[in-house]
């Protein structure tokens, strides 16, 4: 297979004044790589964008029946939400349920990525806790994973703990990789993140859609659980929300740092990564929209209901409209 090419391009007027190189893999669970652009084996941190793996072991091992976590709860778990009051509350509830201080999270606090939520927070005078750091449900969901196994909630970001030991084993066994060979870092929330080619993200997304179809119960649950509360895997006026509910329940979509997308059709039994070459996050949401469009996991009306982010406009500080963001792909 000859691979494609797929960039997102910055217009101001008719001129183009950026461009964003985009690397794409799209993954059939049976039939392997069906389409790509750019480098489908392109290395790169997955950041936040496989969230639904560091909850899957939780899942697997009976941890939302024995905390009694609601759907919201798991959603969250998979979450880079936006620290809306609602986000916060149901963070506070699943460490409420594993008996974990709030304390005991590890990642660092930062103002809520909803921005009014963040002004009210100002304007009452609120200083942010770590309980509104956007990845709080994922650390929740990984101290009570703790609990539920009886390994100390201490370090339990650190690479060398069970807790990401067994995140490790976990990617490995959906996305074929040697765990020897996944290259680790630090995400800015604290824990592992983890290096791997687009094709191997983009297989594990295709073979958990599969698994979902096929009512595997951990793998359907967490998607039932994302695509049923999309407000809790993001938030307020966010593509990740706004995707899953325009498309009915039909796919979920999870977005990391650095411009990295992943996606998930369980019907289609197909699973999209991509990582925008530059990092730049406004290339991201036009180009996973214009990539879910090309395999028809999409149709026309959804793409254009969600045209802020497909096709959005540039703005300059009179909010008059200057430019356009467009996306091209070739396959």
């Amino acid at each position: 297979m000859n691979p494609g090419r797929c960039q997102v391009e910055a217009l101001r007027g008719d001129v183009v004044e950026s461009t964003h190189r985009v690397h794409v893999a799209v993954v059939h669970a049976e039939q392997g790589l069906i389409a790509s652009a750019g480098n489908p084996a392109h290395a790169s941190f997955v950041r936040s964008s496989i969230k639904m793996f560091q909850v899957l072991p939780f899942v697997e091992s009976g941890g939302v029946e024995r905390f009694q976590l609601t759907g919201e709860e798991l959603a969250l778990c998979t979450a880079s939400h936006g620290g809306e009051p609602f986000h916060v509350a149901a963070a506070r509830s699943i460490l409420s349920k594993a008996q974990v201080a709030e304390s005991a999270l590890a990642c660092g606090p930062h103002l809520p990525l909803h921005e009014p939520t963040a002004h009210a927070m100002l304007r009452a005078g609120e200083q942010p806790a770590r309980v509104h750091n956007n990845c709080s449900g994922k650390h929740s969901g990984m101290l009570a994973h703790c609990m539920q196994q009886r390994w100390t909630t201490d370090g339990y970001f650190r690479a060398a703990h069970p807790m990401q030991q067994r995140v490790v084993s976990t990617l490995a066994r959906w996305m074929r990789a040697d765990e020897d060979d996944i290259e680790h870092a630090v995400d800015g929330c604290g824990l592992p993140t983890f290096a791997l080619p687009i094709d191997a993200v983009a297989l594990g997304c295709a073979k958990f859609a599969a698994a979902s179809a096929d009512g595997d119960n951990a793998p359907a649950a967490i998607f039932n659980a994302m695509v049923c509360h999309p407000e809790f895997v993001a938030g307020t006026d966010r593509l990740d929300t706004d995707l899953m509910r325009e498309t009915g329940r039909r796919l979920f979509v999870k977005v990391g740092a650095e411009g990295f997308y992943t996606a998930a059709v369980p019907a289609m039994r197909i699973g999209v990564a991509l990582k925008v070459e530059d990092g730049n996050k406004r290339a991201a949401e036009p180009a996973l929209l214009s990539v879910l469009r090309r395999i028809d996991a999409i149709d026309s009306t959804e793409f254009d209901r969600l045209s802020k982010y497909s096709n959005p406009e540039l703005l300059n500080t009179r909010q008059e409209v200057v430019g356009r963001v467009r996306t091209t792909i070739s396959w």
